[in-house]
């Protein structure tokens, strides 16, 4: 069996848990085998290896370690009341420490004249401190035991505690695994990276992660295998990015025509910025290379990213081949064809649109257009990897807000093409700090848009209190009198759909007292409405009907409407910063001043007013989401749970972004100079990789 095979063996065969608890640790934390369980990291230490004078504990807020013998055990009270009291003693004075629980135990362990080690949160009782439940062993076994240094203390859950399995129960488990592994965790990586960063051997990385004895070899081990975790990660990425692009033919667009000059000289509705030029130029020499392409488009809302799209997609129609376009939701696929259709009405350009509203007898048609090769451009949503769509020759495939689909969804659309592969391009209005990027689509190729077309006045961003609501509403009336729309936008309270609603009821009454019917107009719009219902109430508002939306939450992605000159967002301490942001940039798309107004209460959490000073301070998206990344670290920004090769066990993205660059950096040098690891001082990293790439599907074909 081989070291990383001995890794895999079944949780139940380690020492100490057997078939009941390895079906909990399964369950409960999905540890299934020895390799789980060796990164059940610890999430905090404390330091084990300092004892504390009896007479010096004056603090309840932290955790000490006192040594001593007992001198005096009691039983007190009865029934409910029961508890037992034991007296420990050192030179400098004693102390008492109760258990109400688990007596029986208590009275077989703990016996006067045995000398302890006891560690717990100090107690005040009667203006004496105590000991309430402490972890209490044998000075002699925790001496045996190893126990000085700094103690990991382990995440687990009522279940597994009730069978043993607390963090003192883990600290069991693992030593015992961290003992049997010895001299089975050879070194994988080659001898110049051990040199270059200094590190300590994997073996002794693993001990030092669980069982530190100082904080030096703490940091030394985080660092080793923070290397390891990120390195791994960027070896796969990098692989996979390397062989597409030498064994994946694509199409080659090497023409640029009529289609192209027409729309570019006639009906292009304004001037390009310098960074969609930019863009335009990345995405044209990978189409044209021979290679396929996968690309990531990162621009903020607003930046133009459409009209981009469709320049490529006319580059695609010149060189024979159709595109598609997939968006997330009806409405902005609705939007998108709109948009595109009304870019294109006067070009020999046929558009499509397919999502769940087509009908039956719109389908048959369509399929066949496409199938012809008649439809040049067909936009939709996740309709278009349904089997029946079967494009003529499929060249280029756009999908907006990739994080929404999954990896097998994108991989039924890039299929479609039965010749060579098409190109892909993904888009995305999230902003992606850049270390975030690297790890999560550290395999595409990324174009940024970084400019806002011309003409684009930067969005004022306001914070008021709910004491200024009628000022706000005031000014509100102004800008409705003047031409303009607005959003007026309430949290999800995510626990209950009836609150939801409750929320926007009450809110909606609240607005509809200051601008009553029928001198202004309201769309209102929530979840617990129905798809075609939520379209038409937001259709009014895109026309004009409507000056005012109320919702619980308007799609952050998809609503262009550029008259809408205001957005208030209410509660907004209940907002992500994110969110925040991607709502406030549904107005500013027209040339008049646009404003985002944030209400909140006075009781604000510090992360809160970080967030509120983060949107008044700045517009740039990439700023945000890097303050974002910071607050809620990587789980939660979008796009990441979308990842199948990204599982991040020990890396913080918003703190380690050092390691970050330091592992790419390296991964590319092997990549670069021995990409098949064919050299013999790689050949242990190359059989590392190898049994530890466990995925039967070639997802690598895949953006």
């Amino acid at each position: 069996m081989s070291n990383t095979n001995l890794l895999d063996t079944p949780i139940e065969f380690l020492k100490g848990v057997g078939p009941q608890r390895a079906q909990l640790l399964r369950t409960e934390l999905g540890i299934s085998n020895y390799n789980d369980l060796l990164h059940h990291f610890p999430f905090r230490y404390v330091d084990r290896s300092k004892f504390y004078p009896i007479s010096t504990v004056t603090d309840t807020g932290t955790f000490i370690q006192v040594r001593g013998t007992i001198t005096h055990v009691e039983v007190v009270g009865e029934k409910r009341s029961k508890r037992i009291v034991a007296t420990l003693k050192d030179s400098s004075g004693t102390m008492d420490l109760v258990w109400f629980q688990g007596l029986k135990w208590v009275v077989e362990f703990v016996k006067p004249g045995q000398q302890y080690v006891v560690f717990g949160k100090p107690n005040e009782f009667k203006g004496k401190f105590n000991f309430s439940h402490p972890e209490i062993e044998l000075y002699e076994h925790y001496i045996q035991l190893g126990n000085e240094g700094l103690h990991g203390i382990y995440s687990s859950t009522e279940r597994l505690k009730n069978f043993g399995l607390d963090s003192k129960g883990f600290f069991k488990l693992i030593k015992q695994l961290i003992a049997q592994l010895k001299g089975k965790l050879p070194e994988f990586l080659p001898e110049k990276i051990l040199q270059k960063y200094h590190f300590v051997l994997r073996e002794e990385a693993w001990k030092n992660i669980h069982f530190p004895l100082s904080s030096e070899a703490l940091k030394e081990a985080e660092f080793r295998l923070k290397f390891e975790e990120l390195f791994i990660i960027q070896m796969r990425l990098l692989k996979i990015k390397s062989n597409r692009n030498v064994y994946l033919k694509g199409m080659k667009f090497e023409t640029v025509g009529q289609n192209f000059y027409h729309f570019y000289n006639n009906f292009l509705p304004f001037e390009l910025t310098e960074a969609q030029k930019r863009v335009i130029k990345e995405i044209r020499t990978d189409m044209k290379s021979g290679k396929q392409m996968n690309r990531l488009l990162q621009g903020d809302v607003g930046s133009g990213k459409t009209v981009v799209a469709l320049i490529c997609m006319l580059i695609a129609l010149d060189n024979g081949y159709q595109s598609s376009l997939m968006a997330p939701t009806e409405i902005l696929a609705n939007q998108h064809f709109q948009t595109i259709s009304e870019l294109l009405k006067d070009m020999p350009v046929k558009v499509g649109l397919l999502t769940g509203s087509t009908s039956k007898k719109q389908r048959e048609l369509l399929f066949d257009s496409i199938l012809k090769g008649e439809t040049h451009i067909l936009i939709g949503t996740h309709a278009l990897i349904e089997d029946k769509v079967k494009f003529n020759n499929l060249g280029l495939v756009i999908i907006d807000e990739q994080h929404r689909f999954g990896v097998e969804q994108r991989s039924k659309l890039w299929n479609k093409s039965e010749q060579f592969f098409p190109h892909v391009l993904v888009m995305t209005a999230t902003p992606i700090p850049r270390t975030l990027a690297m790890t999560i689509y550290g395999d595409l190729d990324i174009s940024l848009i970084n400019e806002l077309p011309p003409g684009r006045k930067p969005i004022q961003t306001i914070h008021r209190f709910d004491d200024k609501r009628l000022d706000v509403y005031e000014f509100i009336r102004k800008q409705i009198a003047s031409g303009r729309q607005v959003y007026i936008v309430f949290p999800l309270i995510e626990e209950s759909e009836k609150l939801n609603y409750k929320n926007l009821m009450e809110g909606y009454d609240m607005v509809l007292q200051r601008f009553p019917i029928p001198e202004y107009q309201i769309s209102v719009v929530h979840g617990q409405m129905n798809a075609k219902t939520k379209d038409w109430e937001m259709q009014r508002f895109v026309n004009g009907t409507t000056q005012i939306m109320v919702a619980t939450t308007v799609i952050e992605v998809g609503v262009n409407v550029p008259n809408a000159s205001i957005m208030l967002i209410e509660s907004v301490e209940r907002f992500g910063l994110s969110q925040l942001h991607q709502l406030r940039g549904r107005v500013g798309r027209g040339a008049e001043q646009s404003y985002c107004i944030l209400m909140s209460s006075y009781k604000l959490s510090r992360e809160a007013r970080l967030r509120i000073d983060t949107m008044i301070k700045t517009n740039d998206g990439f700023e945000i989401a890097e303050v974002d990344l910071k607050l809620r670290g990587p789980g939660n920004i979008e796009g990441t749970q979308q990842s199948g090769l990204i599982d991040l066990k020990l890396t913080n993205i918003a703190q380690d972004q050092n390691i970050i660059e330091s592992a790419r950096q390296t991964a590319q040098f092997f990549i670069d100079n021995d990409p098949s690891l064919e050299q013999p001082e790689n050949a242990s990293l190359l059989q590392f990789l190898r049994e530890n790439n466990k995925s039967k599907t070639n997802w690598g074909r895949i953006s």
